[in-house]
């Protein structure tokens, strides 16, 4: 598979993604800058974590107008597979690629830690090799990841089957404690009504190698390259 991973500026985990993919998964991978107007013939597209344009306005709000946006959204509409971490989330949001948004944590500050993710939707294509059994910890690191949506979009998530993830504890329970940011639902991941774009706040790329002492988002990877 030949995946490309989007950098855009204040970019920060874009590199981390690239390491992962190309080093550890030994997928061709494809660093495209985001004034590109062409996604290089890339199978598989990764809208990386960080601080495009510093966060200014929304999360992801003027990224969403960066041009090589134009070729990622054909991408998507044609049915190719996207997927956004972090700020990559935020980006899909504001384009319209995903449903729902990203509103500041409930507590008002930065969240950098392990949470533990109950995987609801195992019929993804970035969720098919994980372990439903159990709770997997995957890091966040964020200021805006308070998912939303209204109640009708909350309606359609649940009977297209979109929500991919919810934070829970470490027994694989979902309960408001867990919830680190006050998200609705404890959604942690949701994908479109074409399950071919997805997007999730924590971090799987930061727990996939094993000199981080923790593999539990090589998984996904894995689910992805099946």
């Amino acid at each position: 598979m030949k995946v490309g991973v989007i950098t855009f500026p204040g970019s920060n985990c874009d590199q981390d993604m690239i390491y992962v993919l190309e080093t550890i998964m030994e997928q061709e991978t494809v660093p495209l800058w985001h004034k590109e107007d062409n996604l290089k013939d890339c199978d598989f597209i990764v809208l990386p974590g960080g601080f495009s344009y510093g966060d200014y306005l929304r999360s992801g709000a003027i990224a969403r107008f960066s041009p090589i946006m134009k070729s990622i959204i054909e991408h998507a509409n044609n049915g190719g597979y996207l997927m956004g971490i972090c700020n990559g989330f935020q980006i899909l949001c504001e384009a319209g690629l995903l449903p729902g948004t990203l509103l500041h944590n409930n507590n008002q500050k930065f969240i950098c830690k392990n949470v533990h993710l109950k995987v609801i939707n195992r019929e993804s294509m970035i969720t098919s090799k994980v372990d439903t059994d159990k709770a997997i910890q995957i890091p966040i690191a964020h200021g805006e990841g308070r998912y939303f949506i209204n109640d009708e979009g909350l309606s359609l998530l649940h009977s297209n089957d979109q929500i991919l993830f919810r934070y829970c504890n470490e027994e694989n329970e979902v309960t408001p404690e867990s919830n680190p940011n006050g998200s609705i639902e404890n959604i942690a991941g949701v994908c479109n009504e074409g399950k071919n774009v997805f997007g999730m706040m924590p971090h799987p790329e930061r727990a996939s190698d094993l000199n981080l002492l923790n593999v539990d988002g090589k998984a996904l990877f894995e689910s992805i390259l099946v």
